[in-house]
């Protein structure tokens, strides 16, 4: 027996476009001699369709789609197909098993997660019953994603006769997720004896970025098959009876590397799925910027990549000569754009407003906004999105301009730490040396003002992204922190500013998600509160 693996790129309300992927790896694997196809998760539909969900016709148009799927699949082939089922005005996330040109049976989830970037309790009902089917003389169990996290629908696939689980998945990707995953899957092979064929969905979906990396156990909870992460991949699984026969299992990717994969996989899709030409950036001759033009050219290529300087009285000449040449390193358009007359005139109107009070804040503020500004104003005439290139760490802090360096329509290092930026330009310069070497060794500096240094502003960043890790994404008290050898002062500092800048962050862009605590569906904060623990 042979099962094909279509680990597809599905893009949510595509009926059409995702079942024609369908039907080409259907034919594909036919021709490599497989009799059965698993997809990923709601592959018909996308995932996370989100409200669609709640609409009528949405269901409706996935009913109609799933039965054209299945008059129109090749003969010789059975396929199970993730999809939205709705029956008795209930909504259920579903897989069916369409076999000459039928709807043989359907599965409905049994496990439904509601939590992190999960809510499926808003849209699905549970479903109760194992869904086990004979293909080639073997008993193959059905079971979606989160059920293989929990051990009774497992348990009742193999109380109908199971011997042999797949799993259908639509699992985003955070830092060492695919560990995660194997250990999971291997937990539920030990409980019940049964290999297992876990298919994953791969692409991006907004903040959402589904890294594939489909796998096989063996009854023994060893690896026998591996797909590739970050890509769609068609991979063909020999099995002899129920057991899997060994295949190919790649190196796991580092994390610098997987990072820089979804990085590029989360900012190519929302361009190309939304329609962009392209997009425009703002090119400081700082680390974020050089990481975020070199993801943008690796992921949509030179020809689709515009930076733009925006120098102004503060900016160091080694800044503009820096930001130079990168651009010409990777071979895209480049302009500069001087702002000094710009920030003159709005302080000759505002002369009268401010008087004799000292250059401040506001006066920084200023330039990000003029710069904001005219990047917009590019995006307007020309059509490409502004990627913004603020890190997790800035955002965190409030280290940021509303409607100046936040203005844009997607936020690439979102979720991306300041000493984790130096690692993926470290990682990315040992492919190809893309990022001038004085970019990485330089302190940062936002050089809004004379002589300005980050640090002037905040700790030192290896601490401030410890504390932030701890607060933010282990929910760590002040001090639970300190007992971990951390100062007080710098504590109680970086909680404050996090706290203080939720405002912030809710106008941000969206942007890739690469932890399990990110800003935005993750991380859910209220604005106005009185708790402290200080």
């Amino acid at each position: 027996m042979k099962i094909a693996i279509a680990q597809i790129n599905s893009v949510v309300g595509d009926l059409v476009g995702n079942s024609e992927k369908i039907i080409h790896q259907a034919l594909e694997a036919l021709s490599q001699g497989a009799t059965l196809l698993v997809t990923p998760e709601l592959a018909l539909c996308g995932y996370p369709p989100e409200d669609l969900l709640l609409r009528d016709d949405f269901l409706k148009a996935n009913h109609r789609a799933l039965s054209s799927l299945a008059q129109r699949l090749p003969a010789g082939i059975t396929a199970v197909v993730g999809h939205p089922h709705q029956v008795n005005q209930q909504c259920f996330n579903a897989a069916s098993i369409l076999k000459d040109s039928k709807i043989i049976a359907t599965y409905h989830k049994h496990a439904l997660p509601n939590y992190g970037v999960f809510d499926e309790k808003r849209y699905f009902n549970a479903g109760e019953k194992p869904l086990v089917f004979m293909h080639e003389g073997v008993n193959v169990g059905i079971l979606i994603c989160a059920d293989i996290w929990e051990s009774n629908p497992a348990a009742l696939a193999k109380i109908a006769g199971a011997e042999l689980l797949i799993a259908l998945n639509a699992s985003p990707f955070h830092i060492n997720k695919q560990f995660t995953r194997l250990d999971v899957l291997r937990e539920r092979v030990a409980e019940h004896h049964l290999p297992m064929v876990y298919v994953n969905l791969v692409g991006g979906q907004d903040e959402l970025v589904f890294d594939g990396a489909s796998f096989v156990l063996n009854a023994k909870g060893d690896l026998t098959h591996a797909l590739s992460a970050f890509e769609p991949q068609l991979g063909i699984v020999d099995f002899n009876q129920a057991t899997p026969l060994p295949g190919v299992t790649p190196e796991p990717l580092t994390l610098e590397a997987s990072v820089y994969c979804a990085l590029k996989l989360g900012l190519a899709d929302y361009v190309n799925k939304n329609g962009f030409p392209g997009v425009v950036l703002g090119l400081s001759g700082g680390i974020d910027s050089a990481l975020t033009l070199a993801v943008a050219v690796d992921a949509l290529g030179a020809e689709k990549v515009h930076a733009v300087m925006m120098p102004s009285e503060f900016t160091a000449d080694i800044s503009v000569n820096d930001a130079r040449e990168m651009a010409q390193l990777v071979g895209v358009k480049y302009s500069e754009l001087a702002i000094k007359g710009l920030l003159d005139n709005y302080l000759a109107v505002l002369e009268p407003q401010f008087a004799d009070l000292p250059f401040d804040a506001t006066e920084e503020n200023l330039q990000a906004r003029i710069r904001g500004m005219l990047l917009m104003a590019i995006s307007n005439k020309f059509g490409s999105i502004v990627v913004t290139t603020g890190n997790k760490s800035e955002m965190a802090v409030g280290y940021c301009t509303l409607y100046g360096d936040m203005a844009g329509g997607f936020a690439l290092l979102k979720d991306v730490p300041k000493t984790l930026v130096y690692k993926l330009a470290h990682y990315r310069n040992r492919i190809s040396r893309v990022i001038p070497e004085r970019i990485i060794t330089r302190p940062p500096s936002a050089e809004l003002r004379p002589n300005q240094l980050d640090q002037d502003s905040l700790p030192p960043y290896d601490v401030l992204d410890a504390i932030m890790e701890a607060y933010v994404e282990d929910d760590l008290s002040s001090a639970d922190i300190v007992a971990k050898g951390y100062a007080l002062a710098d504590v109680n500092r970086v909680i404050k500013l996090i706290d203080r800048n939720e405002y912030k962050r809710r106008q941000s862009p969206i942007g890739v998600r690469i932890t399990d605590r990110g800003f935005g569906k993750d991380r859910r904060y209220p604005i106005t509160v009185k708790f402290s623990e200080r």
